[in-house]
């Protein structure tokens, strides 16, 4: 049977969770559709560990409220789709149930590996669409992070691994945050 855009299954959140609680594949809601994701390799752990560390360390040093999160931790962006960021962070914590995230969290990372249309395209609209703020994008392979701030333009800033990327939302902070992702590979 061809496959086509009619016959493949369009799920909401509630029906991908019945579809997927046998499986142990990871995998994502876009758009209504289930997709696989590839495990990690040990440089994307690296990067997302250590980011995931260094922002939680920075929001309790200033005392803040936001909360980040790390992957495995899924976020309903709406009925149809139900993403798993690298790393997040979220501002409105009564928005947390007991297995999710439920809306757009301020910030966005995700470490591209195979999925790379996904991070470059999919997702990028879909964050946009949703209200993230801000999203990076993390490229290992090329060693460049596109670093988007929707608020101020369509358009990402683009940054080598070596050089310090300040997270924007947290810009006009009296103690801004800059982080360098060479300094997060150990």
């Amino acid at each position: 049977m061809e496959t086509t855009a009619k016959n493949i299954p369009r799920y909401t959140v509630e029906e991908y969770y019945e579809a997927v609680k046998e499986t142990e594949q990871r995998t994502e809601l876009l758009d209504g559709e289930i997709v696989d994701m590839a495990s990690p390799n040990i440089q994307h752990q690296q990067i997302t560990g250590n980011l995931f560390a260094e922002l939680r360390q920075y929001i309790r040093r200033i005392g803040g409220t936001c909360r980040p999160g790390i992957a495995p931790t899924d976020v309903k962006l709406d009925d149809y789709n139900l993403v798993v960021p690298d790393v997040f962070i979220a501002c409105k914590p009564e928005q947390f149930d007991q297995q999710k995230y439920n809306g757009a969290p301020e910030f966005v990372a995700e470490v591209v590996s195979t999925n790379r249309n996904d991070d470059f395209d999919r997702k990028l609209w879909l964050y946009r669409m949703s209200g993230v703020r801000e999203y990076w994008i993390i490229d290992p392979k090329k060693e460049k992070v596109l670093v988007y701030f929707f608020e101020e333009s369509a358009f990402p800033d683009i940054y080598p691994f070596d050089t310090p990327i300040p997270v924007r939302m947290y810009q006009n902070h009296p103690e801004p945050i800059a982080i360098r992702i060479a300094d997060l590979l150990d």
